[in-house]
């Protein structure tokens, strides 16, 4: 039976987590009693919830100073720094998984950043939005504008996003890089989908390691 706590907890991050498809693939590669290191782990939610429900040991790192108080102030174990200058303070093989969900794309150095998640863990989850998305396409051939959509909705002007990555340029990657893809899942929504995932995705998850 769940204790008071993990109730509260649960009442309080299941919906806010697991309503992001994501964050619901996270939590089911994510084995029981696991270590995990959350890059861009914000106020902390996804850990919140790997620590109540997967008994996970579970760190963040996070770059806003406001969110990294709301994190510490959840108990939760959290510092800031900047994922771009590295993950130094960590020898190899640190963590069971390092996760990366929607921020390698506002990242100065990506495949840096892509190479430091697979050393110091034994696996890296990464998910990212799918700049390929239809919607993506049809916006910049009817506009001749950087494309606006539902799922990428900023003007070019003050948008996190540094780079444009689509699945097939992060399947390239991973190839060329030489690492291994374990798993791979595409959303549509919070919908899984298999068929033509690069035009029909408007996210993709990652499982991948050395």
């Amino acid at each position: 039976m769940a204790s008071a706590v993990d109730t509260a907890v649960r009442a309080d991050f299941v919906p806010e987590v697991l309503g992001r498809g994501d964050y619901q693939i996270i939590g089911e590669i994510v084995a029981d009693g696991s270590s995990v290191l959350d890059l861009g782990c914000g106020e902390g939610e996804l850990l919140a919830w790997l620590e109540a429900q997967r008994n996970c040991k579970a760190r963040g790192v996070e770059i806003s100073p406001t969110k990294v108080q709301k994190a510490v102030s959840r108990g939760l174990s959290v510092y800031q720094s900047d994922i771009d200058e590295g993950l130094a303070d960590y020898p190899d093989q640190t963590f069971d998984y390092v996760v990366l969900s929607q921020t390698l794309q506002e990242t100065l150095k990506p495949r840096d950043v892509l190479h430091e998640m697979v050393r110091v863990g034994k696996n890296a989850i990464i998910a990212f939005p799918n700049f390929g998305h239809w919607s993506a396409r049809f916006s910049l051939l009817t506009t001749g504008r950087a494309p606006k959509t539902k799922h990428l909705p900023y003007e070019w002007f003050d948008t996190p996003n540094v780079h444009f990555v689509t699945i097939p340029d992060f399947e390239e990657l991973v190839r060329r890089d030489g690492l291994t893809v374990q798993k791979s899942f595409f959303l549509r929504g919070d919908r899984r989908i298999t068929y033509r995932p690069s035009l029909l995705a408007d996210s993709a998850v990652f499982l991948i390691s050395k």
